[in-house]
């Protein structure tokens, strides 16, 4: 949402969606996610409003170009524009679809809180993707065909739509540029993208509706009737820390800088504001009041505008939302509450709404993949614990927390052969089926899918000496003994020697033995 000369319709636009950007910067809880969401859904019913007036708008200009020829130029371009309009918005609500497909219920905003799509859509490996520069170029084409259709007959629309499309790079709160796609949608969860996707479809029909009413009044000028505005708050950030100071602005809709109202009749929660909680910045009423608790506030009243000698009332009913500042991490083990000695458990670490490159964790065998994964491979005792710090965007300060886990050995291997452990008793098999199956060894339930490699074992036939085996499978000498025995006798084997593979060094406990019936 860059700066310039923009409409307060625009800058109403362009404030919702500040408020996402700023509440990445905290712990968000199941109802912020809602609240994204409630407000993508009053951005979707404005995009519908306002294709409603544009059709409107737009089949008036065509009467008029039938009626008139002055307004012939006027259709002509008005069309051009709708057809870029209709372009773009059809572009964005493809890319909402790619969003929400892998969400059976497209309004359950609670589960949108991960970042992964629109992260490997559109930016990978700190670059833009191909699908990251299509979105870019849809932006400049939109922007720049909008602007040529303007030309120099309105230079105030013309500035706002090179601000509001601009692809250029973006400086944070840190002092650091980041390209388009890492400041907007880099990090962000789904309903917080999806969301600004909205707004910017809401910016074009925005555009659209300010230009076919600057075409449909024939000479360009603004319809100036205050009976049909609204009020908008601009927020720096939609929730704010209970020590923060709130700076919402409240300003007219469709109105330059210029307008201002002779007088203000606000509340806040019901406490009537004095004069030294707000001051004028052009047409824009800028307040100065605490953020007050965690919590919605609830902003009523009044502005007063002249008009014709007369004051016009515009009621103001409008709401902020403070929450408690972050103070805790998420840190879960992807596949279990401990983790094992002798592999690379995975494990995801991040605190929310916080960047993962402004996230540092510590531990010992602990290390990091990329983003929020990261590896443990434990050494010796029982225990480890994580430590987590991170930085707060925008100035917000550090944060911590930590996590202990127990460490586990890997339990013990069960033999097998031909796949079957005999499941507490024996494994009934034909004579010839022994003498050419593999022993093999299994971590039954298990969550890791380790290959145990037998190297050897020993094998016992009643009444003959005990072998011992090289391998996975019966030597000669095994295969021998195995003949003499007779039909239903049992085949013990036994000292099953197994390592992991890949990771010969880790001792793994004795591994249980196999017994064999012999069916034939």
């Amino acid at each position: 949402m860059a700066g310039g000369k923009l409409s307060a319709r625009q800058k109403m636009i362009n404030l919702m969606y500040l408020v996402f950007i700023a509440m990445m910067a905290l712990n968000m809880s199941k109802e912020v996610l809602s609240a994204f969401g409630s407000i993508n859904e009053k951005l979707d019913k404005s995009n519908a409003s306002y294709e409603a007036k544009n059709k409107k708008a737009y089949d008036g200009l065509v009467l008029k170009a039938s009626e008139s020829p002055e307004f012939k130029a006027a259709a002509t371009t008005a069309k051009s524009a709708s057809e870029l309009s209709e372009s773009y918005f059809a572009y964005l609500k493809n890319e909402k679809e790619l969003l929400l497909g892998d969400y059976e219920v497209k309004t359950n905003y609670e589960s949108m809180d991960k970042t992964q799509f629109l992260d490997e859509r559109y930016y990978a490996g700190g670059q833009l993707t191909p699908d990251g520069q299509k979105f870019i170029a849809e932006m400049d084409k939109y922007r720049d065909g909008m602007v040529a259709l303007i030309g120099e007959t309105n230079q105030d629309l013309a500035n706002q739509i090179k601000a509001d499309f601009s692809t250029a790079d973006i400086e944070d709160g840190e002092g650091i540029k980041k390209d388009y796609i890492n400041y907007h949608f880099v990090g962000f969860p789904a309903v917080s993208s999806l969301t600004k996707l909205t707004s910017i479809q809401n910016d074009i029909k925005s555009v659209e509706n300010e230009l076919l009413s600057k075409l449909l009044s024939g000479n360009l000028k603004e319809l100036a009737s205050l009976d049909n505005y609204e009020t908008v708050m601009t927020m720096e950030k939609g929730a704010y820390y209970s020590s923060d100071t709130f700076n919402g602005q409240i300003s007219l809709g469709r109105v330059d800088a210029s307008t201002q109202p002779s007088r203000v009749d606000l509340k806040i929660d019901g406490r009537t504001l004095n004069e030294n909680q707000y001051s004028f910045d052009g047409g824009k009423l800028v307040l100065k009041v605490g953020a007050g608790g965690v919590g919605e506030h609830k902003i009523t009243g009044s502005l007063f505008y002249p008009q014709d000698g007369k004051e016009i009332e515009v009621p103001v009913k409008q709401q902020f939302t403070t929450i408690a500042k972050p103070n805790s991490a998420t840190i879960a083990a992807d596949k279990m509450n401990v983790v094992y000695r002798g592999v690379s458990n995975p494990m995801t670490i991040d605190f929310a709404g916080i960047d993962p490159s402004k996230v540092n964790a510590k531990a010992a065998g602990l290390s990091k993949k990329s983003g929020t994964s990261y590896t443990m491979t434990p050494g010796s005792g029982r225990e480890v614990t994580i430590s987590v710090n991170a930085t707060l965007p925008n100035g917000g300060g550090p944060v911590s927390d930590k996590a202990t886990f127990r460490i586990k050995d890997i339990p013990r291997p069960t033999g097998t052969i031909r796949g079957e452990d005999g499941n507490g008793g024996c494994v009934k098999m034909q004579r010839q089926g022994l003498e050419k199956s593999s022993i093999g060894a299994a971590l039954q339930d298990f969550d890791f899918d380790l290959k145990l490699d037998v190297t050897g074992f020993s094998f016992k036939v009643s009444g003959q000496p005990t072998i011992k085996v090289s391998g996975r499978k019966l030597n000669g000498a095994a295969t021998s003994a195995l003949r003499k025995a007779k039909r239903g006798e049992t085949v013990q084997i036994y000292d099953i020697n197994a390592r992991i593979s890949g990771n010969s060094g880790y001792k793994l406990k004795k591994i249980s033995p196999i017994c064999v019936e012999l069916a034939n």
